[in-house]
């Protein structure tokens, strides 16, 4: 596929259909809650349409995530309540959109991402914890893991399965999904998130381009250290978050060119921001004659 061309909602079913070549595929499902959920939903109840079980991975408390006839909803407790996490949710959105300079705005995304990540933390260390639940998950004999990378408890979740993985994401913080799939990301070409500039860019442009990418180290430490360490103790040997996700067989990715600035994208690595729109048929008076 060309990179410039994002594969249509059919194309992507066709993909996901391939769970197994004679038969319909068991297929385990870990989500990451909110509009992240909301793209994913739909993608299952057509799967479940084509004969596939499907059977999702949750923590009791969510915004979005809810049990469905389409498919089988596994739950285990949390120690937060919805109103806790609803409050700092609604915090991290409203200060998303303030205003302010590029430093202002990184250090309170950070302090954000710091209080989500430990409700994020704290849902993946119950689960991975949860006996009861990771007995049945063990015996299932899955065909393969579909998760959000964004947060990667279905990424350590697949190693002790030892299941492959599809990645359906927008994108991971920091950039990791770049380093994972070792995807050429040239700074002179693709503008960094925040800094107001296009894929046109004077040198000094290209320089300011480039220095955005620092921070992104102090990001990456607070979001993906501790779920690194999780990793660590639940699977006994030393690991990072980096190298379990390079280990993702298709990366689904939910942009498209039209949309988003183009840039370079690795073989395994299909864009699908088609699963986004919905599909309506136009009223006739719209429809130009000889149509």
């Amino acid at each position: 596929m060309a990179p410039g061309l994002s594969a249509s909602p059919p194309v992507v079913l066709l993909l996901l259909s391939l769970l197994s070549l004679a038969a319909a595929g068991k297929l385990l499902v870990v989500p990451v809650d909110g509009s992240h959920w909301l793209s994913m939903r739909e993608m299952l109840d057509m799967l479940q349409q084509k004969g596939h079980e499907v059977v999702v991975v949750a923590p009791e408390v969510s915004m979005h995530i809810k049990p469905s006839k389409n498919f089988v909803m596994k739950m285990y407790p949390v120690p937060y309540t919805k109103e806790e996490m609803d409050k700092d949710f609604k915090a991290f959105f409203h200060g998303s959109f303030e205003e302010g300079t590029f430093f202002g705005r990184f250090f309170h995304l950070l302090e954000g991402m710091k209080r989500l990540g430990n409700f994020w933390v704290s849902s993946c260390e119950q689960l991975l914890q949860n006996k009861e639940l990771m007995r049945y998950l063990e015996e299932s004999k899955f065909d393969a893991v579909l998760t959000d990378p964004f947060v990667p408890c279905g990424v350590i979740l697949a190693e002790h399965l030892s299941l492959p993985s599809v990645y359906f994401l927008r994108g991971i913080p920091c950039g990791l999904d770049f380093d994972a799939t070792q995807c050429p990301n040239p700074p002179s070409y693709v503008p960094k998130v925040f800094t107001d500039l296009t894929d046109r860019m004077t040198f000094l442009q290209r320089v300011k381009n480039l220095l955005f990418d620092i921070p992104k180290l102090f990001l990456c430490h607070f979001a993906f250290d501790p779920f690194s360490k999780l990793a660590s103790d639940f699977l006994q040997r030393e690991v990072t978050v980096l190298e379990l996700l390079r280990k993702g067989s298709v990366w689904l990715l939910r942009l498209d060119f039209v949309l988003d600035y183009p840039r370079p994208l690795m073989p395994n690595i299909i864009p699908i921001g088609g699963v986004n729109c919905a599909h309506k048929e136009l009223p006739q008076a719209a429809v130009p004659s000889g149509f």
